[in-house]
């Protein structure tokens, strides 16, 4: 925050030695004397304001400058909020935002700094300050004089002087940033390793010699090979540390342990140094404009085909580059934001491959109460489905799938698989021969220009230049086809081992049904052969009809039969509903019991009827049971209805032997009921305190 000056012992001696004499200092009047002097203090990082000490004391004391000039010392104000605040433009600056707000209010007089043209390194930011500094007759003031906005000459000056400055920045940037490029391009640009590497007293890249270090490394790699999840890594490492190396700050160079994180595991695996890659321009800059105009500044990763530099097996590395390059395919094939599906840990074996046949639209997985999941097509959420749009049960589709994929693995199927696969090493391997000829042509080339470059007499210039061009144009061609043979290997994936494949098929179906395979592993091996099914069209609501489509491209078509529901496999049998429907109105509950089991019939669990299986039937069918109250009866409710009393009041009397009543059939209370009964009801309300509090309040009146 701003701070008024205050007395600084050391820096008489410095300022009567910088500023013996200030250019233009008659333009200071008393009209700028009678405003604040503001003393703005700006080093671009952190690492500065530490390290170049002497800058930071010089800005200070101009403090004593503008006292020396007039002004009185409790009227200087210094803001130091900027101190190691880069100047770049989009920054956000506290301290020269303030700077500016001051100047539009006019209340400041002077500006005081090293350099003007250095107050921000946008002249944009630079020019509109003067433009505010001159509508409020504000002066700026540096070691090189007093400057008037308003005065035209001094405005063009200070706008040459801050062109000028942009210029040698980015001259000095652009000199910097080219011997950064060529020391990248050899490999030898010293950047901030990751964990698990440091460098050694030669300056090569070597793993960090910590046993610690390098097993939690290689247990990171490790566990994202057996789980194909960074967040499974995360579980894996849970109660474990992991190390981080500290750079800046108090910390630097120490190795510092804290809990494995998700954004961590993903640094580590995406990071090529891992690798044994040397990366240079793996990153860019990116500027973006809010509506309001602020700039912000943020880091964007180019894609793999647009690193400036890509040194392979630049130093060892804990995993190959092959390795690299699948893990990178997993982390994208976990990616659910662009359409991926990755297995679940579920026991629903088509999540995320199964569609709707009908309406196209993919199938949600629910999964209920009892842990039954289902497929359920999710256009019905948008109100979209089709007439033959369905849910089904989950294992109806994975048990004919799983079925069909362990059919399909049979030896006759085995070995036309096996034999493809030979056709396709032979595929890769011709496709690779030409490319691994194109090199060898051209390492010959290249060293044949080799040759004839050496063998030249080097007093014969002319001819010396000719063979020196020739011999560099063979050695671009000879890089270039290094190259194309290097991608041409990368774009054919790898092929697993014959041997490994036949152990594979031979224990699959027990490998299936083991116990110790996970839900996911079977996911898995169920997606490396199929692309996806979809549910078809089916009228018949008794059969699932289920496509299958294979890596291959070719399809098949699955009908089974839907499975039972457990609630519907044990209803009772229709011709015992039909009895207690067509008897049901007329016929109490215990005698229809009786006629049931008579009859033969049992219910669906295979016991007899009694009253409860009956009512059941009754409420579920909506069957009327018949009618239990005889002439002259009412019920309780109708009861407490003509009355204007609550039921519980009728139960009561009933209960105190107060009111007559009978149990009926389907144990309902029947009360006799008549004029003299009604009158009787009434009476006891009326006298009742309780039910008439109008009476109760009239007796305590009566006994006063």
């Amino acid at each position: 925050m701003p701070r008024r000056c205050r007395w600084w012992p050391t820096w008489p001696l410095v300022c009567s030695k910088a500023v013996a004499a200030v250019n233009g200092a008659a333009k200071i009047v008393g009209a700028h004397l009678d405003r604040l002097a503001i003393v703005y203090l700006r080093q671009s990082s952190m690492a500065q304001v530490r390290q170049h000490t002497e800058s930071t004391m010089r800005q200070y004391g101009l403090v004593e400058e503008a006292v020396r000039l007039g002004w009185a010392r409790e009227a200087v104000v210094v803001i130091d909020t900027d101190l190691g605040v880069s100047g770049r433009w989009g920054v956000a600056r506290a301290g020269f935002a303030e700077l500016v707000s001051r100047v539009c209010t006019g209340e400041v007089g002077a500006i005081f700094g090293l350099e003007i043209s250095r107050l921000a390194r946008s002249n944009a930011e630079v020019a509109r300050l003067m433009e505010f500094a001159a509508i409020t007759a504000t002066l700026l003031i540096d070691a090189d004089g007093v400057y008037d906005p308003a005065d035209v000459n001094d405005r063009m000056l200070l706008g040459l002087k801050s062109t000028m400055g942009e210029v040698e920045l980015h001259v000095m940037a652009q000199r910097l940033q080219a011997a950064k490029r060529a020391a990248a391009a050899r490999g030898e640009l010293r950047t901030v390793l990751p964990v698990g590497y440091l460098h050694d007293e030669a300056g090569a890249v070597v793993i960090d010699p910590d046993a610690e270090v390098q097993a939690a490394i290689r247990d990171l790699f490790a566990a994202f090979a057996a789980c194909g999840s960074a967040y499974g890594v995360v579980g894996a490492f849970a109660g474990r540390r992991f190390p981080l190396r500290a750079y800046g700050g108090v910390w630097a160079g120490q190795l510092r342990w804290g809990r494995l994180s998700h954004a961590r595991v993903l640094g580590v695996l995406k990071n090529p140094c891992y690798a044994g890659a040397y990366v240079h321009g793996r990153y860019t800059s990116t500027r973006r404009v809010d509506p309001d105009g602020s700039v912000h500044t943020g880091l964007v990763e180019r894609p793999r085909a647009q690193w400036p530099v890509l040194i392979r097996d630049h130093h060892e590395g804990y995993i190959g580059w092959c390795g690299y390059l699948a893990n990178e395919a997993k982390l994208a094939a976990n990616r659910t934001n662009t359409g991926a599906r990755p297995p679940r840990g579920g026991i629903a074996l088509c999540q995320g491959i199964i569609a709707c046949g009908s309406c196209g639209k993919p199938m949600r997985t629910n999964y209920h109460s009892d842990q039954r999941p289902a497929y359920e097509c999710s256009g019905r959420a948008d109100r979209a489905t089709t007439p033959t749009c369905r849910s089904v049960a989950a294992a109806t589709v994975d048990d004919a799938v799983a079925a069909r994929l362990l059919a399909a693995l049979n030896p006759h199927e085995v070995a036309l698989a096996l034999a493809a696969a030979d056709a396709v090493v032979d595929r890769h391997h011709r496709s690779g021969r030409a490319a691994e000829l194109a090199v060898e042509r051209a390492r010959y080339q290249a060293d044949r220009a080799d040759r004839a470059f050496h063998a030249v007499e080097p007093e014969n210039r002319l001819v010396a230049r000719t063979l020196e061009a020739r011999w560099e144009a063979r050695l671009t061609a000879l890089a270039q086809a290094e190259q194309a043979l290097q991608a041409t290997r990368e774009a054919l994936p790898p092929l697993p081992d014959r041997g490994e494949l036949e152990r594979l098929i031979a224990d699959l179906p027990e490998l299936w049904h083991a116990p110790t395979t996970s839900n996911k592993d079977r996911k898995r091996l169920l997606r490396t052969l199929i692309t996806d099914i979809t549910l078809l069209p089916e009228t018949d609501r008794d059969k699932v009809r289920i496509g299958v489509h294979w890596h291959t491209g070719a399809t098949d078509e699955i009908t089974v039969a839907r499975t039972t529901h457990p609630g519907t496999a044990k209803r009772s049998p229709s011709p015992a509903v039909a009895m207690i429907t067509r008897l049901g109105p007329n016929t109490p509950t215990t005698e229809l019991a009786e006629m049931l089991n008579a009859a033969g019939h049992t219910t669906g669990t295979g016991a007899p009827f009694d009253v409860k299986a009956v009512r059941w039937i009754r409420h579920a069918y909506h069957i009327p049971a018949p009618n239990p109250y005889a002439d002259g009866e009412i019920s309780v409710a109708e009861a407490a209805a003509r009355l204007g009393c609550s039921t519980s009041v009728v139960y009561d009397w009933i209960k105190t032997g107060k009111l007559g009543a009978r149990r009926g059939t389907g144990t309902r209370l029947c009360i006799a009921w008549n004029d003299s009964v009604e009158a009787q009801c009434r009476t006891r309300i009326a006298e009742s305190g309780h039910l008439n509090p109008a009476a109760h309040r009239a007796e305590s009146r009566a006994r006063r």
